[in-house]
This record gives structure tokens, sequence and C-alpha cells, in this order.
């Protein structure tokens, strides 16, 4: 009797962890827990193991200073933290630790290097290189709706025609999540109709239309013939996208990424004058601080000190 008592307990015991492994592994996303376990696996391959001193961090920290950005390093040094919490092991991110990430820093540490904005200007001059077909119905409606919606890719390949609802003062287009809200709630982005001869959400009921989509994934891949494939686009596939159509435009492409929509918003709303407060409604962002690195080189040249002089 007591040997049953026991094995349920452990029987119980086991249920548990594997439940509290589930639930740890559900409150990072996808994209978070692919790059953390790919840190992980750099770490070891390095000659780190799971627990790990503090000492053992730093030395790795040290070895990889002049090969890997700040950015990387930073994040590593996250996920071997979590993979010592998670599992009830000392962290090992203490003093040591962060001073040798800051004197990183002060000794290799460059601006990390971001995306080039796609501005409204440059979107118009992509949107009309996109062919009369059902390709460039596509293309249109995906640069548009990423623009507008200040999407991310991995937004973007995401969207399904039932997150769409049309209405009189335009659409209206739910996020079920996002990097901003792993909680899953949702979040609903407005998208007005066009005052201009571009109408974004004109652009995406022709492509809704041409493609006969009716349920699923919004954007969809197609063959070189022009058929529609119906396959989910992948986030590789956006950043092709906007690279081809920025080339197209003239643009330097090896400047743009699948980033440019979303920053192209934020700077091109901060330029005409839009609110922090609005443009956050728009993006996401929960701060200032956040949305700033976006539009920081926004309105430099307004109210410009040089500009009273000459």
């Amino acid at each position: 009797m007591n040997d049953v008592v026991i094995n349920s307990k452990n029987i119980l015991a086991e249920n548990q962890t594997e439940n509290i492994r589930r639930y740890l592994e559900e409150s990072l996303s996808k994209n978070t827990r692919t790059a953390y376990k790919s840190d992980l696996q750099h770490f070891r391959l390095w000659g780190g193991d799971i627990p790990c001193s503090s000492g053992t961090l730093a030395a790795y920290l040290t070895d990889h200073a002049e090969t890997l950005s700040m950015a990387t390093l930073s994040r590593r040094v996250i996920a071997i933290s979590k993979a010592h919490t998670t599992q009830n092991y000392p962290d090992p991110r203490n003093d040591l630790v962060r001073l040798t990430l800051k004197g990183i820093k002060r000794t290799h540490g460059k601006p990390q290097r971001q995306a080039a904005p796609i501005l409204k200007e440059d979107l118009t001059i992509m949107l009309s290189h996109a062919p009369d077909n059902l390709k460039g119905h596509r293309d249109r409606a995906l640069l548009i709706l990423g623009f507008c919606a200040a999407l991310r890719r991995s937004e973007l390949v995401n969207v399904k025609v039932e997150d769409l609802e049309f209405n009189s003062q335009g659409l209206v287009l739910t996020l079920p999540r996002s990097k901003t809200d792993q909680s899953g709630q949702g979040r609903k982005i407005g998208i007005p109709f066009g005052r201009g001869r571009i109408c974004p959400v004109g652009l995406v009921r022709l492509w809704l239309e041409q493609s006969s989509i009716e349920s699923g994934f919004l954007f969809v891949s197609i063959k070189k013939g022009g058929k529609l494939m119906g396959e989910q686009l992948s986030d590789r596939s956006i950043a092709n996208i906007i690279k081809d159509y920025a080339d197209k435009a003239g643009l330097d492409a090896e400047k743009y990424s699948g980033h440019s929509l979303r920053s192209g918003l934020c700077t091109s709303a901060a330029q005409h004058g839009v609110s922090s407060w609005k443009i956050r409604a728009q993006t996401g962002h929960k701060s200032d601080n956040m949305l700033a690195r976006y539009i920081r080189d926004a309105d430099i040249f307004t109210d410009n000190a040089v500009a009273s002089i000459f």
C-alpha cells in the first residue's frame, strides 16, 4: 500500500514537473525559445555547461568579445541565466559578469545596425513597381498593410483573413498575439481609407478579390506561372519582397529588412507631426523610450538650430 502511495506521489510529481516545464516554455515566444536554444548550444560547444560558475560565464564572454556583437552576447547571458533559474540553480549573472559585459561594450561596442526605414515617399515608388498580376496584387497589399499597421515580419506572415474586419471607416486588423502582447490578449489596429490615390483598405480588398482567399493566411506563395500555391509565406520571404521592391525603387536594398515597414511608419508619422502616443497606439509600443529608437532621426531638421542662423 505504501509503495502504491509513493508511486502515485512520484507520478503526480512527474506530471506537475511536466506541466511546469510546458508553462515555462509558453512564457516565451517561439522565436525567443529558438534563439535561446541556439545560444545554449553555442555555449556548450565552447565547453560550458548548465550549471556553471560566474567565472566560466565571464570567460565565455571574454573569448567571444571580438567576434560577437553586444546584442548577441547580452542575449546569451540572458539565455544562460534563464537556463539556471528555471532549474533552480544559482544565477551566474553577478557583478563579475555584468562588469565584464560593460568592459566589452566600452572596448568593442559599436552602434547597433538598424534597418533603414521605408518612408511614405519610398513606399509610393515601391508600390508603383508592382506588376498588374496576382503577385503584384499580393505584394502591394503586403507592403501597404505592413507599413500602415507597423507590423513586424513575424506578425505580417501570420495575418489571417479572419483577423480582418472591414467597416465604414476602413479596416480593423486584430493581432491575436505579438511581441508586445505575449499574454495573447489581442490588439486591434485601425487602418482608415486613404485620402489620396493610394488606399490601403482598397489594396487589401483587391488582393482578397483577385486571390479568392476566404479563410486562412492572408499572404501566401505564388508560383512563377502566377498560380496560387496557398502556402504561408516565411519571415525570409517578407524580407526578400521588401528588398526586391526597394531595389526596383532605386534604393540600396542591403539597408532594408523585414523591419523597415514598421520603422518607416514610425518615422513617417513623426515627420508629419503625429504625437508619440498616437504612434504607439498603432505600433503597440509600451513606452516612448522604446519608440524613440525608431523616430530619433525623424525631426533632426525640425526647428534646427542652424536654420535660424543661415
